[in-house]
C-alpha cells in the first residue's frame, strides 16, 4: 500500500491530499528516509511525521485497504509522540 493511502486509512492524517503534501515537503520519513507519496510500505516499517509543532513516530502493525474508525488505531503502534 502507498504511504499516502495508509496515512489516510489509519486516520493519522485526515485526507489523502494532506498526506501527499506532507510527503512532497519531506515531512514523512520511513525507516529514516524521506519518502514520496507512492512509497510502498510494509509491516514493520517505522514512519515518522514531522508537524510544525512536533512529531509522531510509529511502527506499522497491519495493512488493510479499509477499516472502521474504531479499528484504525490497530494498524499502527506509537513509538514516540512530541
Amino acid at each position: 500500500m502507498r504511504i499516502d493511502k495508509f496515512l489516510k486509512v489509519s486516520r493519522i492524517l485526515k485526507r489523502r491530499t494532506l498526506a501527499q503534501e506532507a510527503c512532497d515537503k519531506s515531512k514523512v520519513c520511513v525507516n529514516g528516509k524521506a519518502v514520496k507519496p507512492a512509497y510502498q510500505i510494509k509491516i514493520g516499517d517505522e514512519v515518522e511525521i514531522n508537524y510544525t509543532n512536533g512529531s509522531l513516530k510509529f511502527r506499522i502493525k497491519e495493512i488493510k485497504e479499509t477499516v472502521k474508525k474504531d479499528e484504525a488505531q490497530n494498524l499502527y503502534e506509537i513509538i514516540t509522540e512530541n
